[in-house]
């Protein structure tokens, strides 16, 4: 049984910027309900928080909970690498409160920027009269893409 429940696939962009003929991947939003390794009695923690090496703080149960209130929300690649329960190579982590407090603008700028790593940002897509699209990066790098008629391939 998974300490995860899928609340959102998405479509990203796969090296975190759009441009013209980009690559796109799917991006889950794992959500790990309260009740995972709670210190609230009943929901058979007693003995300790199994999860706690991998995820943020365990927190008690609201009282009422309606199984809305998260501890975290884990976001991934779609079809990412698991050893157990703990994602391999998450591209975010959030505590419950953390994520109930971002905006979509803010979750999305930051999956972007978790997808691009260390390579620099795309600003701008130049298309030259001779048809050849160059993207200029905010290092003051560039790149050329391949010919449309090349499936767009880097």
């Amino acid at each position: 049984m998974s300490i995860y429940a899928t609340r959102w696939i998405l479509k990203f962009p796969s090296q975190g910027d759009v441009y013209t003929g980009c690559d796109w991947i799917e991006v889950m939003g794992q959500a790990v309900p309260a009740q995972i390794g709670t210190p609230s009695r009943s929901y058979g923690y007693e003995s300790g928080d199994p999860y706690a090496d991998f995820l943020p703080p365990a927190i008690p149960v609201p009282e009422n909970d309606d199984g809305t209130t998260l501890r975290a929300m884990v976001i991934v690649r779609r079809g990412a690498e698991k050893l157990g329960q703990q994602y391999v190579q998450p591209l975010l982590i959030f505590s419950g409160r953390e994520y109930a407090l971002l905006s979509f603008d803010e979750l999305y700028y930051q999956v972007c920027d978790a997808l691009r790593g260390s390579r620099p940002q795309y600003v701008a897509e130049i298309i030259t009269p001779e048809g050849k699209t160059r993207l200029v990066f905010d290092d003051g790098s560039t790149r050329e893409l391949a010919s449309k008629d090349d499936d767009w391939s880097e």
